[in-house]
C-alpha cells in the first residue's frame, strides 16, 4: 500500500467515524477565529473559549482591539499564559488588519503569514475554517498521528509534516482531515498511548502492521 493508498483509506474511514468535522475554537466572524488560534497556543481550546467571551463582551471588534491598550488586553487572556505576548500579537495583528485590510481578515495565504504572532498553522487554518480553502493543519495531534500511521517517516517539523502531507492529501479534504485527526487523537491514539484495540483504523495503521 503506497502512502497515498493509505492516506485515501484513512481518509475515508475517519469521515464514517467522525462525520461532523469543525474546529473546536468557538468563533462567528474570521477575526475572532485569528485572535483565539493565536490564545491556543501552548493553551486548551475550551480555555480559550472561555477566555475569549470576556474579551469580546469588552473589545467587541478589530477596531476595538486594536485601540485597546495592551495591558487591558493582557489582564483578560492571561489564563491563557503568556500573557504579555499574546497580547501584544493580538493588538499588532488588529492594527494590522484595521489599517491595512479595513477591518476585514485576508483571504491570502501569504498575507496572513504577514500578520503579527500568524505562523503556517494558524493561516492554514484560517484558510481552511474560514474561507473553505485548500489546508493542512498541522498541529500536535496531526504531527504525532500521520508520523504513527506511516504517512510521514519520523518528522517532527510542523512545516516538513504539511509539505509532505500535500504530496498525498487531496486538498479539498485536507482541512477536515486535520479536524478529524484531533478528534482521533483526543479519543483513541492518545499521546500517552494509542489504544489500537479500539481504532477504526488499526490494520492500516503502520503501528500494526
Amino acid at each position: 500500500m503506497t502512502k497515498k493508498q493509505r492516506a485515501k483509506e484513512i481518509i475515508e474511514r475517519l469521515e464514517k467515524e467522525y462525520p461532523l468535522a469543525a474546529c473546536s475554537l468557538d468563533y462567528d466572524e474570521a477575526w475572532k477565529l485569528l485572535v483565539s488560534v493565536r490564545l491556543a497556543a501552548q493553551c486548551t481550546d475550551a480555555r480559550v473559549n472561555i477566555v475569549v467571551k470576556d474579551l469580546y463582551e469588552k473589545f467587541p471588534s478589530p477596531e476595538a482591539l486594536a485601540a485597546a491598550d495592551v495591558k487591558a488586553i493582557e489582564a483578560i487572556v492571561k489564563p491563557c499564559g503568556l500573557g504579555p505576548s499574546k497580547a501584544r500579537d493580538i493588538h499588532k495583528c488588529m492594527n494590522v488588519i484595521v489599517e491595512k485590510y479595513g477591518g476585514r481578515v485576508p483571504d491570502d495565504f501569504d498575507a496572513l503569514l504577514d500578520l503579527p504572532g500568524v505562523g503556517r498553522k494558524s493561516a492554514n487554518l484560517i484558510m481552511g475554517d474560514v474561507f473553505g480553502k485548500p489546508a493542512i493543519v498541522t498541529d500536535t495531534h496531526c504531527i504525532r498521528l500521520t508520523n504513527r500511521m506511516g504517512l510521514v517517516d519520523g518528522i517532527k517539523d510542523p512545516k516538513k509534516v504539511e509539505m509532505e502531507l500535500w504530496k498525498i492529501i487531496p486538498g479539498e479534504k485536507g482541512s477536515d482531515f486535520c479536524h478529524r485527526l484531533v478528534y482521533h487523537g483526543r479519543e483513541v491514539c492518545t499521546a500517552r498511548k494509542p489504544y489500537c484495540e479500539k481504532c477504526c483504523l488499526a490494520d492500516v495503521c503502520r503501528q500494526n502492521i
